[in-house]
């Protein structure tokens, strides 16, 4: 089991909101056509950082996540330029979220160097045909090289992101690509299903949507070549060689503190939710005019920020008090559940169906 988020960790998330491309599933603040703002976004997140660090806002973090979009679209000069500006704890875990087809030996070497410290590459599938209906531009050869960039340059943690439930992807075709990323022996892996945004080409065309059915057979297949290959479930979508787990990640779940810097991007302290105004011109002028980036934000009520967090806790494999469900509820719901020292987890089934029981916590 993952140790739970001591209170003194502080999370920074950095928005790059460049693309090549947008996918097919994408609802993500990202762009395709503003390749020619990057330098002054850069001053502007530092801008910000100095800002926050001066105020005495921004403390030592114990996580780092660069984000988007697509983060080594962008110089890796200009990315070690902006963690420069972060103070870090000791032993911050500093991860950089990459296209396979962006990554080099040169930019690997640049990351490690800088500070970087783990690397998370967006594979989604390693069959060709799966990745086009995905609107992916990278080819299974790049996510190896990149691999074995990242190995090279003296990466240790590697995370490879997967979506299944694509248009025309068989339950072998899953399996193929569980099987070819497993032979790449990452020390992470998350696996997400593909879900519906709305607003985006998926959404527009039902015949490339997913079947329940379908995602569930393969959530399962996850499940059981991830967990012979030694990476175990800790979060619903989220497996790991004990010890590897990703350290920002947990702070979300535990509803630990963070702040956010770019456009869009997303903070919260103690119960207090806020994001950045939108766009990265935007985002730039606001800084350059030394106004608050601050587009809008919310309050949870305590009885709101207790249930959330149940929800959040519930999904991961810290579980949730066994009181946090009615006898009633518990009965019903047993073969989803499992009690151990105090505390309810979901069962291999009860992921499937976290929601059904997510709605009955208290």
């Amino acid at each position: 089991m993952s140790a739970p988020v001591e209170s003194t960790d502080f999370g920074v998330y950095v928005h790059i909101p460049f693309c090549s491309r947008r996918c097919d599933y994408c609802a993500f603040a990202t762009w395709t056509d503003r390749d020619h703002l990057i330098g002054e976004y850069v001053d502007a997140v530092c801008l910000e950082l100095d800002r926050s660090v001066s105020s005495g806002e921004l403390v030592s973090a114990t996580s780092v996540f660069f984000g988007g979009g697509t983060p080594s679209l962008i110089p890796g000069e200009l990315l070690v330029r902006i963690l420069d500006r972060i103070p870090l704890a000791p032993d911050a875990e500093v991860t950089v979220e990459c296209n396979p087809d962006t990554v080099t030996a040169e930019l690997a070497a640049i990351y490690f160097a800088g500070g970087v410290n783990r690397v998370s590459f967006g594979v989604q599938s390693m069959v060709p045909h799966v990745l086009t209906a995905l609107g992916r531009t990278h080819d299974p050869a790049s996510v190896a090289r990149a691999v074995g960039f990242a190995r090279n340059a003296g990466f240790l943690k590697l995370n490879l992101d997967l979506i299944y439930g694509g248009a025309g992807e068989t339950l072998d075709d899953w399996c193929e690509t569980l099987d070819a990323v497993i032979a790449l022996r990452p020390t992470h892996v998350s696996a997400y299903a593909l879900t519906i945004e709305p607003g985006t080409p998926l959404a527009s065309d039902p015949a490339r949507h997913p079947d329940d059915d379908d995602q569930a057979d393969k959530y399962l297949a996850a499940e059981e070549r991830l967990r012979n290959a030694g990476l175990l479930n800790y979060e619903i979508s989220n497996w790991a060689v004990p010890g590897d787990e990703c350290r920002h990640n947990e702070l979300y779940w535990a509803q630990g503190d963070y702040l956010g810097f770019g456009c869009a991007a997303h903070s919260h302290r103690q119960g207090r939710r806020w994001w950045n105004v939108r766009t990265p011109d935007r985002y730039i002028e606001t800084v350059a005019a030394g106004e608050s980036t601050e587009a809008s934000f919310e309050l949870l009520d305590p009885e709101h920020r207790h249930v959330e967090g149940l929800r959040l806790a519930l999904r991961t494999n810290v579980g949730v008090p066994s009181d946090a469900l009615s006898d009633e509820d518990r009965e019903l719901l047993d073969p989803l559940l499992e009690e151990a020292g105090g505390r309810l987890r979901l069962t291999v089934d009860g992921r499937l169906l976290a929601n059904e029981v997510a709605v009955r916590l208290r």
